[in-house]
């Protein structure tokens, strides 16, 4: 009977048997492993590792198959602690392949919230009204859509790491005109074409880290990403604010402009592709042929995506007036100052940074213990929205100490679906069309940035008061989350979706 060793998988998650090499029985000189044996090498990984060991033992890995077959404990020890840097290495490189998609998505965000928190300056020095002002806001999401799905069915054909770098140089290069011309016709340029740049951000984020983690490892990393998000909305706050009170807003603008090029630079000398594109145990029925695929009506048609889709629509509507109003109404509607507002934003991306990485490691946790998606991912995403939707109403009703109370937890909760609802949609989708189906769900889901500032915009401008307008504004908001949550709560069910209709037998699915 052949012996065996452990070789190194590929998803970092264990070992696999594979059939050693020919033992020495030619007195003393060893037996040349033969065509099959060397075109198994060949085949066997990433990075050109022999047989899955790296570093100073991969040109030796003929006489290591040679010598160690019938090695005895030591030998077997040795091959063990051989393979364990590479794992360890992988493990590394997949978290700092996260830490750069956090500081990606940070300066995202800091490049949509630098208009909301410049908007005193921007509407005085360009003599806007507040309708004028949500749609020039508005005009961000003109090409956002369309953007996510371009973005989406690219990084199907072509690598992540060059994607996500093409997307931050587009972002980063539209904010510097700014710096030379600032009127409403470059703002509405820049909006547009940041829109564009913007759009495919996250899903092709989430896709990328995706190829570095299984099924039941990914909502931990996705909320890292996530918070990124946050923070470019939060903590970067008070520093714009900062810089818009030291110098002009169009200095805040040709700063995020920079920081974008900086990180584009990182990027590329950092970060590689992954190669991990199965799925846990769970779900390996769902993605068994990773070229198998689906018709996108039959896909999109799928019910958990149908309820991740309207529970993200609503949630994005809160998410947006975050990013466009929150600004104005802590000052108009709760009477803090710029800075006092810039730090309560901070607050809030503080508490979404508790709050994101607890939930999504509960729930990792829970699909690990063998709980179902439904009840780890979706009840838990949804619940999470409901609250978010009555502490606006709460909020909406509420001033002083506990407004700030409000914000924080509201603006915290709604967000958890960001981080649970591509997780939600990697599992039902196959591998080979996992970029596409998160940048449509991303695209619909993001309908809802360019109505909230606009219809905001006009409710403040048709109230009596800033304050009252405010008020109803956020009493809309949230009953409209609430919604949202409870129709996710009757569709979202990934379980059911697989058993009932299998997206992809093993032995393939329908073409798209």
């Amino acid at each position: 009977m052949a012996a065996t060793h452990p070789s190194t998988n590929l998803s970092g998650s264990g070992f696999r048997a594979r059939p050693a090499g020919p033992s020495r029985n030619d007195g003393g000189r060893s037996a040349r492993p033969g065509p099959a044996r060397r075109a198994a090498r060949n085949d066997s990984g990433a990075r050109g590792t022999a047989g899955g060991v790296s570093g100073p033992l991969a040109h030796a890995w003929p006489w290591w198959d040679t010598h160690g077959a019938t090695g005895g404990p030591t030998m077997k020890r040795m091959r063990l602690l051989a393979l364990l840097p590479k794992a360890a290495v992988d493990r590394a490189e997949a978290w700092l392949v996260v830490g750069l998609l956090f500081l990606f998505m940070l300066i995202n965000f800091a490049d949509r919230a630098v208009l909301g928190l410049a908007a005193g300056p921007i509407m005085r020095d360009l003599g806007l009204s507040n309708t004028q002002f949500g749609l020039i806001a508005t005009s961000f999401f003109t090409l956002f859509s369309f953007g996510a799905v371009i973005g989406g069915f690219l990084v199907n054909r072509v690598a992540a790491k060059w994607v996500l770098a093409a997307l931050a140089l587009v972002w980063s290069l539209c904010q510097l005109p700014l710096m030379l011309s600032a009127t409403v016709a470059t703002l509405v340029a820049n909006r547009i074409v940041l829109g564009f740049g913007e759009g495919p951000a996250y899903p092709v984020a989430a896709h990328a880290a995706y190829k570095w983690f299984p099924s039941e490892r990914r909502a931990l990393p996705t909320s890292v990403i996530a918070i990124g998000a946050l923070a470019g909305n939060g903590i970067a706050a008070p520093v714009i604010v900062a810089v818009i009170a030291a110098w002009s807003w169009q200095a805040a603008f040709g700063l995020l402009g920079v920081l974008g090029l900086i990180w584009c630079a990182a990027w590329l000398a950092l970060a590689r592709e992954g190669s991990l594109a199965g799925h846990s145990a769970a779900t390996a029925h769902a993605v068994a042929d990773p070229a198998a695929r689906l018709s996108y009506r039959r896909l999109l048609g799928c019910r958990t995506i149908v309820g991740v889709l309207i529970v993200g629509f609503t949630a994005y509507w809160l998410l947006t007036l975050a990013v466009i109003w929150l600004p104005t109404f802590l000052t108009q509607a709760f009477g803090y100052t710029s800075i006092q507002a810039g730090w309560i934003m901070m607050l809030v991306s503080l508490g979404q940074i508790v709050l994101l990485p607890a939930v999504s490691a509960l729930s990792d946790g829970l699909k690990r213990l063998g709980a179902a998606s439904r009840h780890a991912c979706g009840s838990i995403a949804c619940a999470s929205t409901l609250a978010a939707g009555l502490v606006t109403i709460l909020l909406s009703q509420s001033g002083g100490l506990a407004a700030v109370a409000c914000t924080i937890i509201a603006f915290s909760l709604g967000n958890v679906i960001f981080v649970l609802g591509p997780v939600l949609v990697a599992e039902v989708t196959p591998v080979g069309q996992r970029g596409a189906a998160l940048g449509i769900v991303n695209a619909i889901t993001t309908l809802a940035g360019p109505l909230a500032p606009a219809v905001t915009g006009m409710i403040l401008d048709v109230s009596p008061g800033a304050a009252d307008g405010i008020r109803h504004a956020l009493l809309l908001a949230g009953a409209f989350v609430i919604l949202g949550a409870l129709a996710g709560f009757g569709l979202i069910d990934p379980e059911a979706d697989r058993a009932r209709d299998p997206l992809v037998s093993p032995t393939g699915g329908q073409p798209a």
